[in-house]
């Protein structure tokens, strides 16, 4: 079997600050006075979240603009405020010492994606990392876990994958994964959205380990 890591409330506790960066900085100037809730595009792409609000909302800036703001912010908290998940290193460690890949599948970006890496010392942690940006759909299509199984070379009902928003257990579901939620970083999940919970890093490792062990 294989496992998949979301990064964003997974890995690194980044969604514990992205509602508060988009309602102070994103959305005054991208979507300004129209009452946008950060929960609308938790776990979207951030290039398809301006499509989305395109959509619903009257857009006050161009695209390129939208991606300035959104880039910088994104510098900012991965960079400077968010932190790995307890634990992480020993639980990736562990999990390939067993034979288990391990893949990262992240609606973020790799320029985002590698300040990740180099910060919290992860470079060689993942057999494959795959981006919302490498695939025609992000979440919640199943693209990006499509991608991912393919490029582990694991069949995707071997594969569990962790993920902390309904978006992303959505397309964890669609690309027929098991999928296993946590919510150590924010509690945004409906329990009919996953096969099990879990609400700590602890937590989590035991139930990684224990449906791994069934297979």
């Amino acid at each position: 079997m294989a496992v998949l890591f979301d990064m964003d409330g997974v890995v690194v506790d980044s969604e514990r600050y992205w509602p508060e960066l988009e309602a102070e900085r994103i959305f005054p100037e991208v979507v300004p006075d129209q009452g946008v809730q950060p929960e609308e595009v938790m776990g979207m792409y951030y290039r398809e979240i301006y499509d989305y609000l395109d959509e619903h909302y009257a857009v006050a800036v161009d695209r390129d603009r939208f991606v300035e703001v959104f880039d910088a912010t994104a510098r900012e908290l991965y960079g400077e405020r968010a932190a790995l998940m307890d634990g992480f290193h020993d639980l990736v460690e562990d999990l390939q010492a067993q034979g288990t890949p391990v893949g990262l599948v992240t609606s973020s970006p790799h320029p985002w994606i590698d300040v990740v890496l180099d910060r919290f010392d992860l470079d060689g942690a993942f057999d494959a990392i795959v981006s919302a940006e490498d695939v025609p759909r992000g979440k919640p299509e199943p693209d990006v876990y499509e991608r991912a199984v393919a490029e582990l070379g694991v069949a995707p009902e071997r594969c569990v994958a962790v993920e902390d928003s309904p978006t992303g257990a959505a397309a964890a579901k669609a690309a027929r994964l098991r999928c296993l939620g946590y919510t150590g970083v924010h509690d945004g999940l409906d329990p009919a959205d996953v096969d099990s919970i879990a609400a700590t890093p602890t937590e989590l490792r035991t139930l990684l380990f224990e449906t791994l062990a069934a297979e």
